[in-house]
């Protein structure tokens, strides 16, 4: 008994040395993919990306969501938002794209970190206030760990998240895939937003 405790402990020290999990504890790697959907084979769409063709599975618990336009008014206080901006000399963000969530992806990335853009940051944090000034709409936001105040100019592109249908997933759709990474490369979907009326989700 006591070598067989033994030998467990080993292999939990020599996993975590190593940076990797048990078997029976590994966590599956998780992706992300974005691109238009080639064509559907069963429960599996054939994802074109800038690289390759994915092969997703769409799981019947998989959540689909819709990415569609959305205007300066929808963005109030309460709601929970994505925004990529510029930082500006006094602090402030200016947004360069305004997401707002569906209530269902409350807390989803809460936080202010770098975007994928050179020199700009990503934001998703719940709105405090919103008001009107002379530089567009002026919005406060709060996160776990802070606060930003975000400038909403004209320019900005607003969009928001909305309940869809699997039956959107067709050839010609543009969606963003989060996932997990199965045994072969299939990428099996957790969440899919597809883009509608020429939106593509990124």
């Amino acid at each position: 008994m006591l070598k067989s405790m033994i030998n467990i402990l080993t292999v939990c020290g020599l996993a975590a040395t190593l940076g990797v999990a048990p078997v029976w504890g590994q966590v599956e790697p998780t992706t992300r993919v974005v691109g238009t959907v080639e064509r559907v084979d069963g429960a599996a769409l054939i994802v074109k990306t800038a690289q390759s063709d994915k092969v997703v599975s769409v799981a019947p618990d998989a959540k689909v969501f819709a990415l569609v336009k959305a205007a300066l008014t929808d963005v109030k206080p309460g709601a929970f938002i994505g925004v990529g901006a510029t930082p500006q000399p006094d602090g402030s963000q200016q947004a360069i794209r305004v997401v707002i969530f569906a209530e269902s992806m409350r807390g989803l990335g809460e936080g202010h970190r770098p975007w994928d853009r050179p020199g700009t940051t990503m934001t998703n944090a719940t709105v405090d206030t919103a008001v009107t000034s002379v530089e567009g709409q002026l919005v406060t936001v709060k996160y776990k760990d802070g606060e930003k105040k975000i400038v909403i100019r004209p320019d900005a592109v607003i969009l928001t998240y909305v309940a869809a249908e699997k039956s959107e997933l067709k050839p010609g759709a543009s969606v963003t895939v989060n996932g997990v990474v199965k045994a072969g490369g299939e990428v099996e979907a957790r969440r899919i937003v597809v883009g509608r009326d020429g939106v593509i989700p990124s």
